[in-house]
């Protein structure tokens, strides 16, 4: 396997880069070759100036910081007006997932911004209409905080809602000025002087409309039960706003409880206390206990401990699960004893009572089966208010949902007051252990470390709380969400369990938040009763309130009459506005409606595209497929595409803390020592993104920038080669293709099936190995190979030669095709390239002022010549076989460049092969860059003094032919303008530069 395409595949921008580069070197032969034509012309020689040398004012090195510039309007914004005015393709529509608009950009924002716009501009290559439309995200608990950071804490508790809402819009705004011109800079094309804004009066209307729909198909509900809840946010929050730790440490406990003495009867015990023992890891929800869960199928013990060796008069009993009596027996005391006393099915348990510590309430024990006996001791406790399992059971069983803890995470007056106060993630927990203790009914207690949810913003840990929160049905909707994704391509197809899983995995969804700065739940509750207001006609008043009265501040500043709808301000209740606002994620999730507009043709999915990274599958993506099933019964996308996060080169997540976190900006326009960090450009950047597999984690970081800067040389060195012999190039020198040399029509097969893997990879969004085919033909087919076999005929023919012509009509078709396939990636590069050209201008008769302007495949069918092709693989090869031989010779010293070499190539005559050479004997010259090259029968022939010969068998045709090169110094003399030796006399012009020469600048010897 190729290495490059090796490391692509594993996603390596490091390896990609190193393998990229390293393709650059084109062996020791050209190495001695490149001492060619350029230098030689620095040499003392009266004939340099008739020579044809490359010229053109496309620099070798960038100076991207600077040049990008002058190019970026042109292939962005111009662009993008010019595109949808003049394409006459269909619509192709990206839709922009928005960001935070809460702080200034990182390298992953770039990267999948940077991944939407190659999507987009070879979309825009292929005659297509783009439509891209810039989102944010201005809503939330981010954007909230940020803004209060400002403040001194003081002076935040004294800030009503309306001064919150202004200072966290004021922040927004910012945000997204000053994130609009980042992605500006990097090139990306869109509408930017129309975004959308969820904070938009118009935008937060059409979210309250898509809410009204739920409402009245019934998928909005408001119910007390637990959520999860973050103590140091305030507010409850949605799964997809969750990130776990794996090294929370927390603390278990072994806990007695009480039965009573009837209870303790039934199990035959007569004498002593008899508990039941449960295991929790959340002590804290121990005053909310209100049952213990049992199986009906498992097998239970009554057992007497005696501890530490004392009588069986000071022991206890214990109702443990049979299988776990051995884990209970290692918990307990050096010395103790633990004997079983009588054995019971869960069933017949049910109905036994206890007295549950802390709060002191007698409680049952029921039956359920989500209890297992292979963890914990089989009975496990139950705290309805603080868990979705338990919260089921207790509706189940009728059990009161009870939840002592308040909106900071602390224990309420009802948790009793040794409690009341107290945080229960902290100073609470360790309070309820010391109760326990202190009455005799905590058996062990353990720290262990395990997997706990944090509060993806604020990175503390969050609770299960009972609380009234709304609700959105996911229940309801789930199977016809994933039913629609059935219509949806999905990349990589991996992705597709992942969402699926996702959206199956939950019932309900909790949009409701207790903040301010947000788009309210337009709810209105009977001062009287507590019971909600919320219909069409309520809510259709407040949407047509906030689309009057700028946005949804109006909840906050007008009074409950003026928000409530005339049909309910005298029905003779009295009605207080709901202080809750809407879940940021129902924000974004109803972003389709902002493609309304721009795709009110289509009857299914709005956008042809959502692009997001892989955290996304719990967040935006499935937020918009559940919001847009539940109003337009369809899925808002036909393509899901999911990329990875961002590594720096040890593989590891970037994160302030550790110092690794990438800031774009300092990579395109370097730090302050331009030594240490220098000015790479956009491009580079956007290089690294397309040549690595962002399916996967990607990495970026100072080495893998340094490697890519010698790709983005190599690419800019191949560039120039064409552009300085391109110079003066115009259609009156276009040549047929049937009139083309072999070798040229050649290369316009190898350009077309370069053309074709590129397509097949950007059609698959697989930009890393377009990537790749680039690399390869760059290095493979131009570079190491065609490049070098050209420069005679390019520098030395006359200027209407048609071998000359030949040439430069087919580094005119690769110079297009080339740059047009490099474009989608390296915007400014291209364009660059295309200024500098002129080509469409020159060469077609063409007035297109970009390259984006230009179809992306150039390439003819007729260019597919695979037999052409063949012949051509089978002189490569044997050109291989003939640079072993001229190898031989200048290691030898014998020669220096390889001009000074003539060949004997020996091969069956008869042969397929041999009847190769024989036909293409007068270009074996020019293939193997010699002066003398002549094919022979092969046979015993001796290599003579002074001659170096190399054998090889060389496959081509089916055949498997054997092959002998011998090379030595030419005996003839070197023409003082072409450098090849063809003549006897010293000094004197060869007949093609004699001919040259005396055509073009009138005559034969020049002084």
């Amino acid at each position: 396997m190729n290495q490059s395409l090796a490391a692509l595949r594993l996603g390596s921008a490091k390896q990609a880069a190193a393998s990229l580069a390293a393709g650059s070197s084109t062996g020791k032969g050209a190495a001695h070759r490149a001492r060619g034509y350029a230098a030689d012309a620095k040499a003392k020689n009266p004939y340099s100036h008739t020579l044809r040398l490359p010229r053109t004012g496309f620099p070798l090195r960038a100076d991207a910081a600077r040049r990008e510039k002058e190019f970026r309007k042109r292939c962005t914004d111009t662009l993008y007006e010019w595109q949808l005015e003049n394409n006459r393709g269909e619509k192709f529509i990206l839709h922009d997932g928005p960001p935070y608009a809460n702080g200034d950009l990182h390298i992953g924002h770039f990267m999948n911004k940077v991944l939407k716009d190659i999507i987009n501009r070879y979309q825009v290559m292929q005659g297509r209409r783009v439509v891209y439309i810039p989102g944010f995200d201005g809503h939330g608990l981010p954007i909230e905080q940020k803004a209060l950071e400002r403040l001194k804490a003081q002076d935040r508790d004294s800030l009503d809602p309306m001064a919150i809402r202004k200072l966290a819009r004021d922040f927004a705004l910012e945000a997204v000025k000053r994130q609009t011109k980042s992605f500006k800079e990097y090139g990306v094309m869109g509408d930017w002087s129309h975004p959308y804004l969820t904070l938009d009066p118009g935008y937060e209307a059409d979210q309250l409309g898509i809410f009204k729909v739920m409402v009245e198909r019934g998928y909005i509900y408001r119910q007390n039960k637990p959520v999860y809840w973050s103590p140091s946010s305030h507010t409850a929050l949605a799964e997809a706003e969750l990130e776990y730790n794996d090294k929370h440490v927390s603390t278990s406990v072994y806990v007695k409880m009480p039965l009573t003495s009837e209870s303790a009867a039934k199990l035959g015990a007569t004498t002593g206390d008899v508990s039941a023992l449960i295991w929790t890891t959340t002590p804290w929800t121990l005053p909310a206990n209100r049952a213990i869960a049992v199986r009906h199928d498992l097998e239970y013990v009554l057992a007497r401990v005696v501890e530490g060796g004392g009588s069986s008069a000071a022991g206890y009993q214990l109702l443990v699960g049979k299988d776990r009596l051995a884990a209970i027996a290692e918990l307990l005391p050096e010395g103790s004893s633990i004997a079983e006393l009588g054995t019971f099915a869960g069933k017949q348990l049910e109905g036994l009572e206890y007295t549950s510590p802390i709060s002191g309430k007698q409680c049952r024990v029921l039956l359920a089966d989500y209890v297992t006996g292979d963890s914990g001791t089989g009975l496990v406790h139950s705290a309805p208010g603080h868990g979705q399992e338990d919260y089921e059971f207790g509706l189940a069983n009728g059990i009161e949902i009870f939840s002592p803890v308040d909106d900071y995470g602390r224990f309420t007056n009802e948790a009793g007051p040794t409690l009341a106060g107290k945080e229960v993630l902290g100073e609470g927990s360790r309070a309820v252990v010391d109760m326990l203790t202190a009455q005799g009914l905590l058996l062990s207690q353990q720290k262990f470390t395990h997997s706990y949810p944090y509060d993806w913003r604020t990175k503390l840990p969050i609770i299960q709380r009972a609380t009234p929160q709304w609700f959105a049905n996911v229940g309801d909707l789930k199977a016809s969400a994933c039913e629609s994704l059935r219509e949806v391509a999905i990349v990589p197809e991996s992705s597709r369990r992942r969402l699926e899983s996702y959206v199956t995995g939950r019932s309900e969804w909790c949009i409701s938040r207790q903040r301010v700065w947000g788009v309210p739940i337009p709810v209105f509750y009977n001062a009287a009763s507590g019971e909600p207001l919320l219909t069409a006609e309520s809510i259709d008043h407040v949407i047509s309130v906030i689309r009057d009265r700028g946005g949804s501040d109006a909840w906050w500043m007008l009074p409950t009459e003026e928000l409530l709808a005339p049909a309910y301000r005298s029905d003779g209740n009295t009605y207080i506005k709901g202080n809750d606002t809407m879940d940021v994620w129902f924000d974004s999730g109803s972003s389709w409606r902002v493609l309304d507009s721009v795709a009110k043709d289509r009857a299914g999915a709005y956008a042809d595209m959502y692009l997001e990274g892989s955290d996304q599958h719990r967040g935006w993506f499935q937020s918009s497929l559940l919001t847009s099933n539940a109003v337009r019964g369809v899925a808002p996308y036909r393509t899901l595409l999911t990329h990875g996060f961002t590594l720096d080169e040890q593989r590891r997540k970037m994160s302030k803390s550790m110092g690794n976190t990438l800031v774009p900006d300092r990579v395109i326009n370097g730090g302050r020592d331009k030594k240490k960090e220098p000015a790479y450009g956009v491009d580079l950047l956007r290089l690294v993104v397309g040549s690595t597999d962002y399916t996967h984690d990607v990495s970026f970081g100072p080495g893998i920038f340094a490697q890519f800067s010698d790709v983005i040389r190599k690419i800019r060195g191949t560039v120039r080669f064409m552009l300085g012999n391109l110079d003066g190039f115009t259609a009156d020198k276009l040549v047929p293709y049937e009139q083309m040399s072999s070798i040229d029509r050649y290369m316009l097969h190898e350009l077309y099936h370069f053309k074709q893997a590129a397509r097949t990879a950007f059609e698959k969004y697989e930009f890393f190995r377009a990537m790749q085919a680039v690399n390869n033909f760059t290095n493979s087919e131009l570079s190491a190979f065609y490049f070098d076999i050209s420069k005679d005929c390019l520098y030395v023919n006359g200027e209407w030669d048609l071998q000359r012509r030949s040439t430069l009509t087919a580094l005119f078709r690769i110079l297009v095709d080339y740059t047009t396939t490099l474009a989608p990636v390296t915007c400014h590069l291209a364009e660059e390239v295309w200024s500098f050209a002129e080509v469409s201008q020159r060469a077609l008769g063409k007035t297109t002022g970009s390259v984006f302007q230009e179809p992306w495949d150039q390439t003819l069918a007729e260019w597919d010549n695979p037999e052409l092709a063949a012949e051509w693989a089978a002189l490569r090869r044997v050109r291989a076989v003939a640079n072993q031989a001229i190898e031989a010779a200048r290691t030898a010293k014998l020669i220096g460049s390889s001009l000074e070499a003539e060949l004997d190539v020996f091969v069956p005559l008869e042969s397929r092969l041999g009847r190769l050479l024989t036909k293409h004997a007068g270009e074996l010259r020019r293939v193997c860059i010699t002066s003398q090259a002549s094919v022979h029968e092969i046979g015993g022939t001796a290599t003579m003094a002074g001659e170096f010969a190399f054998e090889d068998r060389v496959a081509a045709f089916g055949e498997d032919a054997p092959v002998r090169v011998v090379s030595r110094r030419s005996l003839l003399h070197k023409c003082p303008r072409c450098w090849n030796l063809h003549f006897t006399q010293v000094d004197a012009l060869c007949g093609r530069c004699d001919d040259v020469v005396a055509q073009e600048h009138g005559c034969q010897e020049l002084k």
